[in-house]
């Protein structure tokens, strides 16, 4: 009777990681399945999607492809947070570049996004536009995958918004002291620049990363840049960025390789325009390809 209790735990143990790893694995449903084009690891580059500009709302620019839903597709969200006294045609080339890639992107038009609930609104316009009729969001948003990101102020408010049950993801870039880390609940990219002397790696980002027990979190350093870099196209943050999105919330395997597997095969560890790369125990735990 004890061998076949210790056989009954051992198997359930066994289970339990199997469900963990599976877990893992399968951030979202694979390109192929929801008709996404792959890249072919061409992150930095545009996307093969046209893009449209446009009002949500009062209090949000949305950046998207022009043509919604084509082959049944649905939309991942991304919202977007500017750094202070800042607004979304600062960060336009960015916000262009990772809609161009198949995401719907709502940038709150707010100069001061720290609180993160601008953000959350603009996610709260797509949900309902998606479920009205007649809407030219309807039915095209997949509302189970959202991602937030933002710069200083608006990264501070990307983990501000990342405390949301419907936040999938999140990147806060250079981010600002807002939001606590310790509420989020899934993956983060936190992103510092070697050469800012506001948001200093050092003393402020790398902090708040070595808080992230909890979660998969990589924080990544990228070589000479200022904090003003994201500004525009994003620089050389734009290709991690759209690679990270493209593997939590579109479940792009060729994503995977860049953060995840052993420190010898990760590619963003080993690129040297990264000045720094860690990943927690759990991020080191995603399976690679």
């Amino acid at each position: 009777m004890a061998g076949k209790l210790r056989r009954v735990r051992w198997w359930s143990g066994l289970l339990a990681i199997v469900t963990v790893a599976g877990l893992l694995t399968a951030p979202a449903a694979s390109g192929s399945e929801t008709g996404f084009p792959p890249v072919d690891g061409h992150w930095a580059d545009p996307g093969p999607f046209p893009v449209t500009t446009e009002a949500l709302d009062a209090a949000h620019t949305v950046y998207r492809p022009t043509a919604l839903g084509e082959n049944g597709l649905k939309h991942p969200v991304i919202v977007w947070g500017n750094g202070t006294g800042a607004t979304p045609p600062i960060y336009a080339g960015l916000l262009r570049h990772l809609a161009s890639h198949g995401f719907v992107v709502a940038a709150a038009n707010t100069t001061n996004s720290g609180s993160g609930r601008e953000m959350l609104d603009g996610a709260d316009a797509l949900i309902a536009e998606n479920g009205r009729a007649g809407s030219e969001y309807y039915r095209k948003i997949d509302t189970a995958h959202i991602g937030a990101t933002g710069h200083s102020q608006g990264g501070g408010g990307a983990i501000a918004a990342g405390a949301d049950a419907r936040i999938s993801t999140t990147i806060p870039i250079e981010p600002g002291p807002q939001g606590s880390i310790g509420a989020l609940h899934s993956p983060m990219f936190i992103l510092g620049g070697q050469a800012d002397i506001i948001v200093s790696p050092p003393l402020l980002v790398i902090p708040r990363y070595n808080q992230a027990t909890q979660i998969p979190a990589i924080y990544g350093e990228l070589a000479g840049a200022t904090h003003f870099t994201p500004v525009g196209d994003g620089g050389g943050f734009r290709g991690a960025i759209t690679a990270w999105f493209r593997f939590w919330l579109m479940g792009d395997e060729q994503a995977r390789p860049v953060f995840f597997g052993p420190a010898s095969s990760c590619r963003l560890c080993n690129d040297k325009a990264w000045s720094s790369v860690r990943r927690n125990a759990k991020a080191q735990a995603v399976p690679g390809s």
